[in-house]
């Protein structure tokens, strides 16, 4: 069955993509601007439907005190489609700092949002379900873009067996004031080493999410997204957010074409399972021509159902690509390798032992 992905709270997703400090920088030579059109990246908040076997299991008027792991993230996954809100949230990474404006509708089936940057360059994102355009003012481009597979937190995968109590559970501790709202505190904890934790504020009435730290060894705080202000239930204007997508006069406009395909079409395979990571999405980039499977730059994209994991593959460049590297920002970890006649960089919110241990994994097949 293929991944079908739907929002839990599309702004703090976003915010963390397009944010000034981490919206534009890969650490392996790549750059998010590059790869983002096709999906999944990290330092995301939002979630998935439940798979058909998953839902009919889930009872989101559980007590607090009660409610399983996926009880939780269907609670927050269902707030975001019943709600219009506006707020300012702030995004903490290591050092790195960032906030943006944030304003959201759903009418059940359609989810629209408007992303303003408060800090660093200009730049406004909206977005209408998967198609998202990003207005940056000061160059006066526009870059749209198909995100199919978004890359969120949570991702309750779509597949028969819903596999995220296997590697998580749910632990709450307690209730705090976010922004002015009482929100339940919740952590969810991996049960192994190949993943990171979340400890979350979800509002006691709503179900939404309004603040997420992701949690490293001992409990170490990573990164922090919060809102500082949230109104619910607030004034969003569906048409005129459709208008202002629509609007690019004066820019110039980007749209790359991309191409799904499979890791075997170009050549491509794992000799090894990562424990728990399932594979969802595979694109390369269409030039336009006719090319050899493995020339063209692809991303293959893999979910635990909380974490992603993107596996960038291109030609080998000896004028860009260098040494073997690895980089870290705040939770999110990449790293940076030859393989044959190609460059691979394993981007992700995980642990580095689980990113290595994909990148040894992949082999070429022709």
């Amino acid at each position: 069955m293929t991944p079908h992905l739907i929002d839990v709270n599309p702004a703090l997703r976003v915010s963390a993509q397009t944010s000034p400090d981490r919206g534009h920088g890969c650490h392996a030579g790549l750059t998010l601007r590059r790869w983002r059109p096709m999906g999944a990246t990290v330092l995301l908040v939002a979630g998935c439907l439940l798979g058909g076997t998953v839902q009919a299991q889930v009872t989101t008027t559980a007590p607090a005190g009660t409610r399983t792991v996926n009880e939780w993230l269907s609670r927050m996954h269902e707030a975001s489609r019943q709600r219009a809100y506006t707020g300012t949230l702030v995004v903490s990474a290591g050092a790195s700092m960032s906030a943006s404006k944030v304003w959201h509708v759903c009418d059940g089936n359609q989810q629209m949002e408007r992303i303003d940057t408060l800090t660093g360059a200009p730049r406004t994102t909206i977005r209408r379900n998967s198609d998202v355009i990003t207005f940056e003012p000061e160059s006066k481009t526009a870059f749209v873009e198909k995100r199919e597979s978004l890359g969120m937190f949570p991702e309750l995968l779509r597949t028969p067996s819903n596999l995220i109590p296997q590697f998580y559970s749910a632990r709450e501790t307690g209730v705090q004031r976010v922004a002015g709202h009482l929100a339940d505190m919740v952590e969810i904890l991996p049960r192994d080493e190949l993943r990171f934790g979340y400890r979350i504020w979800s509002e006691r009435q709503t179900g939404l999410v309004v603040k997420l730290q992701t949690l490293g060894e001992q409990g170490a705080v990573l990164e922090q997204m919060s809102f500082s202000e949230l109104q619910l239930d607030a004034p969003v204007s569906m048409d005129k957010l459709e208008r202002l997508m629509k609007d690019t006069r004066g820019y110039d406009v980007h749209k790359p074409v991309l191409r799904k395909t499979t890791p075997e079409a170009e050549g491509w395979r794992l000799k090894e399972a990562v424990p728990g990571f399932t594979a969802m999405s595979c694109h390369t980039r269409d030039a336009g021509t006719a090319q050899a499977p493995g020339v063209a730059p692809m991303q293959w994209v893999f979910s635990d159902g909380l974490a992603s994991v993107s596996l960038f593959v291109e030609p080998f460049d000896p004028l860009r690509h260098g040494k073997e590297k690895s980089a870290a920002v705040g939770a999110t970890h990449s790293v940076s390798k030859r393989v044959g006649d190609h460059w691979l960089t394993v981007l992700g919110e995980v642990p580095p032992p689980t990113l290595r241990r994909f990148a040894l994994a992949l082999e070429r097949t022709r």
